[in-house]
């Protein structure tokens, strides 16, 4: 992941609404939400979830699938572990850290 990639990642999850649907959609799974679920759930109106949505779909951090009449959102579990790899890239100077205690705990 570049720089700028990260950037764009942190700078989209920065804000309350985008980080709880990032994280909704991180805990629903594969199988995604529609925009709909997401507003009711979240309690978040249809006209700001939609700019939101868009910021994180730009941010590639999700990504849409239309289904009949309907968009399915779904969180990009790569690119969410890119950009945790790239934040840990040099944790610790190489020394055994908590990045290490928490993968031995499988966290």
């Amino acid at each position: 992941m570049e720089a700028k990639q990260a950037v764009d990642a942190l700078a989209s999850l920065a804000q309350e609404h985008r980080l709880s649907i990032f994280r909704l959609l991180v805990r629903v799974g594969k199988n995604g939400l529609a925009a709909g679920a997401i507003a009711e759930k979240l309690k978040i109106p249809p006209s700001s979830l939609s700019f939101h949505l868009a910021q994180l779909t730009r941010a590639d951090l999700i990504s849409q699938e239309r289904q009949s009449r309907t968009l399915i959102y779904r969180a990009d579990y790569a690119a969410m572990n890119r950009l945790v790899a790239y934040l840990l890239e040099n944790c610790c100077a190489g020394d055994a850290c908590a990045v290490d205690l928490l993968i031995s705990q499988g966290a």
